[in-house]
């Protein structure tokens, strides 16, 4: 399919660890042809990646080989977009300093998309758009500061066992 050259050009432009990892399996292949486990063993890969490398070069060409790979959202609910503009309410609230809890966000995202959710789905969701948890130190609201500090002060110090 390709010349030496154009091989050699492809790896060195390689986006990825693994796409010039193939690439460097097909220039091989063209400049030293020998057995998949030679190959194999000379670029620190496994013989059925080599067999797979070069059977798909041979089958289709080099379009084969730069494909975006296994991997990735799938199966989602919203894109990326339509998720940012599902939580700009909520992030208005508690930029406001309002209380903002997963129960609501729940609620409003399964009637966004008609359908029941786990809550690991809005976890998920929230963990994607850098979202955590922020909750002020709890405080008793009776709590005297002084007495606290009087009590720190003439206290006495736990033993040591």
């Amino acid at each position: 399919h390709l010349s030496v050259e154009e091989v050699q050009v492809k790896m060195r432009t390689a986006a990825t660890f693994w796409l010039r990892q193939k690439w460097m399996v097909i220039y091989t292949s063209l400049v030293d042809p020998r057995p998949a486990g030679m190959i194999a063993q000379q670029l620190g890969v496994s013989t059925a990646f080599v067999a797979n490398v070069s059977s798909m070069y041979k089958r289709f060409g080099p379009p084969c080989l730069e494909t975006v790979g296994s991997g990735g959202r799938r199966n989602d609910y919203l894109s990326i977009d339509e998720e940012r503009v599902f939580l700009t309410p909520f992030v208005t609230r508690a930029e406001t300093g309002e209380l903002v809890t997963i129960r609501e966000i729940h609620q409003a995202f399964e009637k966004q998309v008609n359908s029941t959710v786990a809550e690991s789905t809005i976890y998920r969701l929230l963990a994607r758009h850098s979202w955590r948890k922020v909750m002020p130190r709890p405080h008793h609201p009776k709590a005297d500061p002084v007495a606290q500090e009087a009590f720190k002060k003439h206290s006495k110090p736990k033993l040591k066992r």
